[in-house]
């Protein structure tokens, strides 16, 4: 199938322009928020590894537990709608992180990030089934890497800017912008017209089943169709060492670099979310040619699953390196080729998926890959009371770089049918 090229899509595409802008906007805020609820919990709570963790697991266990509520959500009810008012809403809760003042406060922000994932899911659940909508399937690719190529960008730019911001404004700063990001994402996906986030035969359907029975058709869907069973499956099996990311980067920046080479600790974890999100940025950027090349090849099955192995191997030899730095570039390379296979990989799957069942099958997955890595990141926080952030580091690479192993073992079964 020939695809659309970047610029293509933007051009001629006003509809996904807007979804992007607002994307853009939302997501820049967003990851200011996270670097100062990040750092507001680091000094009010004294550095507790314990308060990382809580705050972690409120940001990713909530999101991934009402997600796929949020898919059979969207695929009842207007996308559109959805993301306006989860937006407005979203607005409100960031500036909740303004009432912590010290460690009596820190359910606050507990709260505020759980209901900041909550609303999150909604949207992004809304966001993603509208999607193939707005591109079609020759835009698909191109939509889907830009989409998530802006996120990885903003991850790094934003983390950069959020850790800049709370060192030399504080940290209301950034939660003031991160609400007044939502009003702009709020305001952009009002510019898109509701027949263009849903296909006219799904929009129409009037005699629906129950809101609960179509939660379980999409949890049948799941497991009898083998291609996004595996899907799932290796996306969970990723997040058993994906997860631990979180802790990672905020004890080897935050504390471990921090202490070694006299780094601000908010600068050093910006810097490795920074690293991280330039190098996911680059690997959707390529992924279009690459999807050419693999497509012309007939190497796709072999690239997804070595480059799941590669990167989680590459990803745990930085935890060995002595600086700051040469850790930065192992975190580059390996987000890098993990951001190509990621773009290929959603690809496929979304393609895979008709437009009556996608929100509540995307947001699943998302689910189950998000809860994984909420565990993941709370067995994080308790091990590194008993090993060195090093440690931690090469067993999250290892465990990530096994879901290559799972994908290959899957799809040749797949294949010998």
């Amino acid at each position: 199938m020939e695809s659309t090229t970047y610029g293509q899509l933007l051009k001629e595409n006003r509809n996904f322009r807007n979804l992007l802008a607002g994307q853009f906007i939302s997501e820049l805020g967003s990851w200011f928020n996270f670097i100062a609820s990040l750092g507001l919990v680091r000094v009010v709570s004294e550095a507790s590894p314990l308060a990382a963790g809580i705050l972690f697991v409120c940001r990713i266990l909530s999101f991934s537990l009402f997600s796929p509520i949020a898919g059979t959500f969207v695929d009842r009810f207007s996308r559109r709608t959805v993301m306006i008012v989860t937006d407005l809403v979203r607005a409100v809760v960031a500036l909740m992180f303004l009432l912590v003042t010290d460690s009596g406060d820190l359910w606050i922000a507990f709260l505020a990030t759980t209901l900041l994932s909550v609303f999150s899911a909604f949207f992004d659940g809304a966001k993603n089934a509208a999607t193939p909508n707005l591109t079609g399937k020759e835009g698909l690719l191109a939509g889907t890497a830009l989409m998530f190529s802006t996120r990885f960008l903003l991850m790094a730019v934003g983390s950069a800017l959020g850790g800049w911001a709370s060192y030399v404004f504080g940290y209301e700063i950034a939660f003031i912008i991160n609400a007044a990001s939502f009003l702009v994402s709020a305001y952009t996906v009002w510019l898109i017209p509701e027949e263009a986030v849903r296909e006219a035969e799904t929009a129409e359907r009037v005699d629906r089943p129950s809101f609960l029975f179509e939660l379980k058709e999409g949890l049948r869907y799941t497991v009898e169709n083998r291609f996004a069973f595996t899907i799932l499956i290796m996306n969970v099996i990723w997040a058993t060492g994906g997860g631990a990311i979180n802790i990672v980067f905020e004890r080897m920046g935050g504390v471990f670099f921090a202490e070694k080479e006299s780094w601000n600790p908010d600068v050093a974890v910006a810097l490795l979310w920074t690293a991280s999100g330039f190098g996911l940025f680059l690997g959707m950027m390529i992924a279009h040619r690459t999807s050419i090349y693999l497509d012309r090849s007939g190497r796709t099955y072999k690239f997804i699953g070595w480059t799941l192995i590669v990167h989680g191997l590459l990803f745990a030899v930085g935890g060995v390196m002595p600086t700051l730095w040469l850790f930065m570039i192992f975190a580059f390379v390996s987000r890098a080729i993990v951001g190509v296979e990621y773009a290929i990989q959603e690809t496929l799957f979304q393609r895979s998926l008709p437009d009556y069942i996608r929100g509540r099958i995307s947001t699943l997955d998302r689910g189950a890959e998000l809860t994984m890595f909420a565990v993941s990141s709370w067995i994080a926080s308790l091990l590194i009371y008993g090993v060195s952030p090093q440690v931690l580091t090469i067993f999250s690479g290892l465990l990530a770089g096994t879901a290559g192993l799972v994908w290959f073992v899957r799809e040749r079964q797949n294949r010998e049918r």
